[in-house]
């Protein structure tokens, strides 16, 4: 099956792991919002920011932090062939930070999490999969 290659809708989205001593920030997302349970704060580009300008705008929205010195760390893609869309999430970690988290944060609870405890906690298998590879050298 061939596609028309113009008809294919990309849509690029960021993930931005923030670390603070041997703890993480992550999202309790509730399961009404969609892909429940514990995640790193991130979302979707919005044209024509870049892809860090949206990684960076994305987590003030969600936490009330500003990041800065984002490291890439890899890129996770998905394919919907019914729909013609390939999503992309680009991935990004940091430890450099300001600001303070906000009261009632759109997305859901904010939690401070040990890195060595966060497994334990329910997430999606994606991002369980890949929640190790956000500390170690190199880029996935």
């Amino acid at each position: 099956m061939s596609v028309d290659w113009k008809s294919v809708e990309h849509r690029i989205y960021t993930m931005c792991m923030i670390q603070n001593e041997d703890k993480v920030l992550l999202i309790k997302r509730p399961n009404h919002f969609g892909f429940p349970g514990y995640l790193a704060p991130g979302g979707k580009v919005e044209f024509p920011e870049s892809i860090v300008e949206g990684a960076i705008r994305e987590v003030k929205e969600e936490t009330g932090l500003t990041v800065s010195n984002l490291i890439y760390k890899g890129l996770d893609e998905y394919v919907n062939p019914k729909e013609n869309v390939r999503y992309m999430v680009f991935n990004y970690w940091t430890n450099t930070f300001e600001g303070e988290l906000l009261e009632n944060p759109p997305e859901g609870e904010l939690l401070w999490v040990p890195i060595d405890e966060a497994l334990n906690l329910p997430m999606q298998d994606w991002f369980k999969e890949r929640f190790n590879m956000f500390f170690e050298p190199g880029t996935f």
